[in-house]
């Protein structure tokens, strides 16, 4: 789907979102009030310029104090490799961007992320996966990182990591594997309404992020959920050394 049809599914009485330059911003009626919309459109890049302006549209509907869902559409290239956006600390700029969205989440608006194109990298971490829960559309190509990169970086064979992708989601670009992992949610049905659908994710939303717990339910990350506990009870735990 288009941002446009998606819009339009979304809202079909009207909506003020828009989109300049690739980033999305504004907001349509949502069940007796309103829903806010951000997001990436047309794989473009994110850079600093870009992650200001996202940060300040979640930032202005914190300050209207009311507690207006969030809802995050992506379809964005990953961050913008420029020697100047580096320069100017790009990674505190996507770090700003997601933890606007965590504290959008804990002041009490839903935050939902709607995967519907591309996505890599830093932009889909400061963006979709900084939301509570992610869900994705039918054709979306998500990936935190593409196996060429992971082989460059890991130093292991691309053909040996290419191996490993069909047993370990974990390793593997795409949505189908995201889902496995714990990271994508669900998969919406672009035939129906997607506003009900979006309802109906808010309204299940976890108390707390439960992607761990789906990857090891769904096969794709069977024990990071364990590890993560072992980490959590290590460190809240006293030294019993002290």
């Amino acid at each position: 789907m288009t941002l446009a049809e998606i819009l339009s599914s979304l809202f079909p009485e009207g909506h003020a979102v828009t989109a300049a330059d690739g980033l999305v911003s504004g907001e349509g009626p949502f069940r007796g009030g309103r829903l806010a919309v951000i997001g990436i459109d047309g794989d473009t890049p994110l850079g600093v310029e870009g992650a200001c302006r996202l940060a300040g549209h979640v930032l202005a509907v914190m300050r209207r104090g009311e507690r207006t869902p969030i809802l995050v559409a992506i379809d964005s290239d990953s961050q913008r490799m420029s020697r100047r956006d580096e320069l100017l600390g790009l990674n505190e700029y996507l770090a700003h961007l997601a933890k606007t969205l965590l504290l959008a989440d804990a002041k009490g608006h839903p935050t939902v992320g709607l995967i519907y194109g591309h996505s890599a990298a830093g932009a889909f971490i400061a963006t979709a996966l900084a939301t509570r829960v992610l869900v994705g559309l039918p054709g979306a190509n998500p990936s935190v990182m593409d196996l060429p990169s992971v082989a460059r970086v890991t130093k292991l064979p691309l053909d040996r990591l290419e191996a490993m992708a069909k047993d370990t989601p974990v390793f593997a670009p795409g949505l189908d594997n995201m889902v496995k992992t714990g990271a994508v949610q669900g998969v919406l049905d672009p035939r129906a309404a997607l506003g009900p659908q979006i309802a109906a994710v808010i309204d299940a939303l976890p108390e707390r992020d439960a992607r761990d717990r789906a990857g090891r339910e769904r096969g794709g990350r069977p024990i990071a959920e364990g590890i993560a506990a072992q980490v959590v009870r290590e460190a809240t735990q006293p030294d019993a050394r002290a």
